[in-house]
This record gives C-alpha cells, sequence and structure tokens, in this order.
C-alpha cells in the first residue's frame, strides 16, 4: 500500500452513521463492485467491457448531467444488467452546498435518469453522495433514499499513485461483502483501467462472485 493512502474506511465511520450502508453480508464470498462519476465515454464503455468478461455485476452512481450527455452508453448500462444510482446531477459536496440546491440536484439526477428509461421496475433508491460528504440535514432530508457508502476506495483517482500501488491497496483492502468503489471517469481512467481487470481476475479466481447492490 502506499503511504499516505488509505483504502479501507476508518472503523469508526460506520458507527457514526448506522443509518448509512458501508458494507453488506460478511458472511458470503461477495463483493460489490461500485462505479462513480459517469456515464462517459471511453471509460464506463471500458468498465462493461470487463464486467462482461468476468459475467460481473455492479453498480453505476451517475451523474445527471452525464446522463444526459451520454443516454446511449447509460442504456448500456441498464441493458447488460447493471444497477444504477443517484451521485447528485452536477456532482456537488454537500458540505460546501445549502439544503435546498443538494435537494435540487438529486431531483434533477433523478428525473433525467428516469426520462432515460433508467429500470424497468422503477425510480433506483440508490444513492451516494460525491466525495461521500454530507450534512446531518441532508441525510435526513434524503431518508426515502438508501444512502451507500463505502468499505473500500480504490483511490484509482489520485494522480500520484500508480496502478500497481492502487491495485495492491485495493486487493489487501477488500474482504466479503465489501462494497468497493472505482471511477468510470477520465481523472481515474489511468489507475482504473489498469487495476479493475486484475481485481476481477483475482477475486475471481479465490472464488468471488460480483453483484450489484440488492
Amino acid at each position: 500500500m502506499a503511504v499516505g493512502y488509505f483504502f479501507r474506511n476508518p472503523f469508526f465511520l460506520p458507527w457514526l452513521f448506522p443509518g448509512l450502508t458501508w458494507r453488506l453480508s460478511k458472511l458470503e464470498k461477495v463483493i460489490y463492485l461500485t462505479f462513480d462519476d459517469g456515464p462517459v465515454p471511453g471509460p464506463t464503455e471500458f468498465v462493461l467491457n470487463e464486467l462482461a468478461r468476468f459475467h460481473a455485476k455492479a453498480t453505476f452512481f451517475c451523474i445527471g448531467d452525464n446522463v444526459q450527455k451520454f443516454p446511449a452508453i447509460f442504456h448500456r448500462v441498464i441493458t447488460e444488467g447493471h444497477a444504477v444510482g443517484n451521485h447528485t446531477f452536477n456532482h456537488l459536496n454537500g458540505w460546501q452546498t445549502n439544503l435546498d440546491l443538494y435537494l435540487d440536484s438529486v431531483r434533477r439526477c433523478r428525473e433525467e435518469m428516469m426520462s432515460r428509461g433508467q429500470t424497468t421496475s422503477g425510480p433506483t433508491d440508490l444513492f451516494r453522495p460525491p466525495y461521500g460528504r454530507m450534512t446531518w440535514r441532508q441525510i435526513s432530508a434524503l431518508r426515502d433514499y438508501r444512502i451507500i457508502m463505502w468499505d473500500v476506495l480504490t483511490n484509482d483517482y489520485a494522480k500520484n499513485l500508480s496502478g500497481g500501488a492502487c491495485l495492491r491497496g485495493s486487493v489487501a483492502a477488500t474482504r466479503p461483502g465489501s462494497i468497493v468503489v472505482f471511477h468510470d471517469s477520465l481523472k481515474a481512467e489511468r489507475n482504473m483501467t489498469y487495476t479493475l481487470p486484475r481485481f476481477l481476475d483475482h477475486f475471481s479466481a479465490q472464488g468471488y462472485t460480483f453483484k450489484s447492490l440488492p
């Protein structure tokens, strides 16, 4: 693991925020891959190709503005059987955004996904705050959503982190039931495209399966 980078959440965060989802069943060899900030041409398509190669399912937390710009890629995510979640319309930092503006961005993202035929079963109730940052008021106001955090952050967006370090840290931190964050974004493309196939290969060889969030 590269010095200065932390791949697993501090143990006390789930205790401080027990109403948020950090990890799922610890008894099954299942990993819940999630991808933030797409859909975008290139990275999202790479992710979908790799997931198909390993017969893996994942959850994509989409920015509404990207859904609007690239509806065909968003449609592909859905038709290939992956789950989608709300990541606000324009990637707002909850700590720096007032409640009304934040909720409006969540609403706009939801409406954009629904207008693009988001699912066959109705609107998603999955939400992930950009940067993992929300205020208590925002959490309370979004009580109708399942707020999904993570157990493992790959740090794939870090420009001074090598692909090898990203892979080693992510593998070391992952355990049964981990919710793992990658990014299908241009910023993370270099490390993500190196790490994801090797991550999938490593845990597939150990008998793990990859599922979308239930």
